[in-house]
């Protein structure tokens, strides 16, 4: 696990969303206005930079009107992109409050009561991206993924708490599972706790285990996931659905590294590394007041960002080989299904589901021996199914429909799981297996 206090401060990787960028800018902040008027700071080639009020950011703006993480900033391509991080009073580019947008070079910034100056250098050499293009399990070519492995590679030789995020569907339990076995813990054992795959009544007991008698039904004493991890690495997936009254134990186990089990009266020390994701910007959950703040510094030693599909377009077709092969598709029917013509339409389709709705789309295609025809996110109009097969077309259908009301329920309630399954009249752990399976985020 990790150290003490002492620890770092969480380090961000920056992705290119442009893979054949041969050139990058450096950016300049400065504050206008506000407290901290004349603090300023330059970002470094190919840096994603955070601002707010907390001290871990990299331009520290101590105002309280300005988020503990406000907003961040990346320089992509020739201009720089501002997403606002759940912040409480908003970003603003030039007067207009924004989500995510662009800002002009020599443009402003207004984050509560304080502004600040946004200009870029010249035009330099970016930096060269790592070579390596695999890791583990993983494959790819393009700049985003090579920086990426770049960072997995520097985490499996650490022994230092990490953060995955990346939207649903993105690999980060293939990455989780890659640093563990590239590390020195290789040995040990790798395991796997789904946050939001189980009840918050029933997630202390399988995270730190119990005493018989702890509960109704604990007739024996059951060792949970730390125990179980001891010598190697716990990953916990969907970090950020841990209930609120959970996450000051996991803290203490983090920092003490030792932990009591539910209903018991000694502690016992436990040797683990701990391996987060979530598809959520933590950050934004700490803003929000959903996500314990200090929990977050530590988990977010390293904290990594994994690239959707989208912006490592040219590393498709290698996926999709090793995908069709691993679902057994032997090397003849692999050359058929990834003909030129194809490949580039892989290579060209959204993939809002990233690599869990590659690999179920691959699937359908060796089932029918020929690549089949892409599933649009929106609604298809019944002539779209006729010459199908009744059952083959209901199928279709039905998606289409779980998928569309989803979105609708998910937006109603303005991305609240619990709220949208209560309305839904469905269990939240149901909700979120038909979230995954569609590839939604939230």
């Amino acid at each position: 696990m990790s150290g003490g206090a002492t620890d770092p401060p969480p380090s961000t990787v920056t992705l290119a969303n442009d893979d054949d960028a041969a050139l990058t800018r450096r950016m300049s902040l400065e504050v206008v206005e506000g407290p901290e008027r004349g603090r300023s700071f330059s970002s470094a080639a190919c840096e994603r930079v955070t601002i707010g009020s907390h001290e871990t950011c990299d331009l520290v703006i101590d105002d309280p009107t300005v988020s503990r993480f406000h907003c961040e900033l990346v320089v992509d391509g020739g201009r720089v992109r501002v997403r606002d991080v759940g912040s409480r009073n908003g970003t603003f580019v030039d007067g207009v409050e924004v989500r995510d947008a662009c800002v002009r070079d020599g443009g402003r910034l207004r984050l509560g009561r304080s502004v600040v100056h946004v200009e870029l250098g010249s035009p330099t050499a970016a930096p060269p991206a790592p070579a390596r293009d695999r890791f583990g399990v993983m494959v790819g070519v393009s700049v985003a993924m090579r920086r990426t492995f770049a960072l997995f590679e520097r985490a499996a030789a650490s022994n230092s708490t990490v953060v995955l995020e990346g939207e649903t569907g993105t690999g980060k339990t293939l990455a989780a599972r890659s640093i563990h076995e590239q590390s020195a813990r290789a040995a040990g054992p790798f395991v796997m706790v789904d946050c939001a795959a189980i009840p918050a009544t029933l997630l202390e007991s399988e995270l730190f285990g119990h005493e018989r008698g702890a509960f109704t039904g604990a007739d024996a004493r059951r060792m949970g996931a730390f125990e179980e991890a001891d010598g190697g690495t716990l990953f916990l997936e969907e970090i950020g659905e841990l209930p609120t009254e959970l996450q000051p134990k996991l803290l203490g186990v983090l920092e003490n590294r030792e932990l009591r089990r539910l209903g018991g009266r000694e502690s016992c020390k436990v040797d683990v590394r701990v391996i987060a994701a979530t598809n959520r910007d933590l950050r934004e959950e700490v803003n929000a007041n959903r996500f314990r703040a200090d929990l977050y510094y530590r988990l977010a030693v390293v904290r990594i960002v994994q690239p959707p599909l989208r912006e490592r377009r040219t590393d498709i077709p290698g996926i999709a080989a090793t995908m069709l092969r691993g679902l057994g598709a032997p090397d003849e029917q692999v050359r058929r299904l990834l003909a030129p013509s194809f490949r580039d339409q892989l290579a060209r389709a959204p993939w809002p589901g990233n690599l869990r709705e590659l690999r179920n789309y691959l699937e359908r295609c060796i089932v029918f021996d020929a690549p089949q025809p892409f599933e649009p996110a929106g609604a298809q109009p019944d002539g779209a199914y006729a010459g199908l097969p009744y059952a083959q077309a209901k199928e279709r259908a039905m998606r289409a429909f779980e998928r569309r009301y989803l979105v609708a329920l998910l937006e109603a309630h303005d991305k609240k799981v619990a709220a949208a399954a209560a309305d839904a009249e469905i269990d939240r752990t149901y909700f979120y297996r038909l979230l995954r399976r569609h590839g939604i985020s939230t």
